[in-house]
């Protein structure tokens, strides 16, 4: 089984710890797969705006800098970790209503999306890039961060397009993933360094990013564990 965190994020948004610090971290504790997946915030609204301005998003202008850097760091991690790193981002369409916020990761991304978008061109555009997308932390969250109910209160509607639900997030469990009986996966949301200490993903496949991507949207061979010292 392949140890596996697909919710990580650096300097390149919110997140505290740099690049290649990161993929040290998870190189040296021994994971197999992990994605990069730094936030792309939608800059339509004052939250969004103040985001951009604190340069907590990837934005066009960078955004292939960004992916030049994870290709960087891949080939170095793969060489001396034998870790596989799968670029991705976080579209985070942040409102002062959590029943209007929204969370979820393209993963293996190959062109820049904006978070300004609608939900239904977002991810008509995101499955023409062959981009896995996995909704973040979809219920009510324990901690201090914000919820972000939309795409939970609206899966009648968006549950088509979604590969793959956070069923766990850092330490939080949504049990309501497992009574849809929706395809999961469980993450980290890494933003500082003891956030390695968290729920993580199992999967039984090769150690290539298309195997990865199918055993996701297959949800075959997928389990979850706790990570801790």
């Amino acid at each position: 089984m392949l140890l596996c965190d697909f919710h990580i994020h650096t300097t390149y948004s919110d997140g505290s710890v740099n690049l290649r610090r990161t993929v040290d971290l998870f190189g040296q504790a021994g994971f197999d797969v992990i994605a990069i997946t730094d936030h792309v915030v939608n800059g339509d609204n004052t939250m969004g705006r103040l985001a951009h301005k604190l340069k907590f998003s990837v934005r066009e202008d960078n955004f292939d800098e960004y992916m030049g850097r994870i290709r960087q760091e891949a080939e170095r991690a793969w060489d001396k970790y034998g870790l596989l790193i799968i670029p991705g981002v976080e579209i985070s369409k942040n409102h002062l209503s959590a029943d209007k916020s929204a969370h979820f990761i393209l993963l293996d991304i190959k062109e820049f999306i904006p978070a300004c978008w609608d939900y239904k061109r977002i991810f008509t555009e995101a499955k023409e890039q062959d981009a896995l997308i996995i909704a973040c932390h979809p219920h009510h969250m324990s901690d201090l961060s914000r919820d972000t109910l939309f795409l939970w209160n609206n899966r009648e509607r968006y549950a088509k397009y979604i590969d793959a639900w956070e069923i766990a997030n850092r330490d939080d469990v949504f049990n309501v993933i497992s009574l849809k009986k929706y395809p999961y996966i469980a993450n980290s949301d890494f933003h500082k360094v003891r956030h390695i200490y968290s729920w993580k993903t199992l999967l039984n496949c090769e150690k290539k990013i298309e195997p990865v991507k199918q055993c996701i949207r297959h949800n075959k061979g997928v389990a979850i564990t706790l990570f801790r010292r």
